[in-house]
């Protein structure tokens, strides 16, 4: 395949990968090892987040062509994408924990539902709940309530059922 025509399915991947993420962190990457990267890779993986390096050029290309022109400044230097498709939240909070460890890598810019964010945003994001901890956490206080109600429930059933016991011993004496 010609370079033109690989280039031009490059640009069509970032644009399908932008557009088709709920969330996207740009990082700068530079210092990790192939080790580290195979392990932040295989974490990716497994959180259902994409990561990829791209040329900036072609990112630049993708970026004017979806008119998200605020990301340009931010390609320079070495760049990674984490895009999000299942978790807007799990890019963010897997490359803050790695940062945390070791201490290489910079945020540089993210994009969450097409609005580019900063990296105190960032950090913002990576501290939420994830999708699984807030439907967790929505389910308990809807159960609350209802257990509640059982308990009340229970109690009065129990009261009416030793009235009734009662009342049986009281006629049989």
């Amino acid at each position: 395949m010609p370079a033109r025509e690989e280039k031009a399915k490059t640009i069509e991947e970032i644009k399908e990968n932008l557009s088709g993420s709920s969330s996207a962190i740009l990082i700068d990457y530079k210092g990790l090892t192939v080790e580290e990267v195979t392990e932040l890779r295989k974490e990716f993986r497994e959180n259902g987040v994409h990561y990829k390096v791209y040329k900036n050029t072609l990112m630049q290309i993708a970026a004017r062509q979806l008119n998200m022109e605020d990301l340009i400044p931010y390609l320079k230097g070495q760049t990674a994408v984490a895009f999000g498709t299942e978790d807007p939240v799990a890019p963010a909070k897997i490359l803050a924990k790695n940062m945390e460890k070791l201490n290489k890598m910079e945020f540089k810019v993210g994009l969450v539902d097409g609005k580019v964010i900063d990296v105190d945003e960032i950090k913002t994001l990576a501290e939420l709940p994830s999708r699984e901890e807030l439907l967790a956490r929505m389910l308990r206080g809807m159960n609350a309530p209802l257990s509640g109600l059982v308990t009340v429930l229970s109690g009065t059933i129990r009261s009416l059922v030793n009235t009734l016991n009662a009342v049986k011993e009281k006629k049989e004496a």
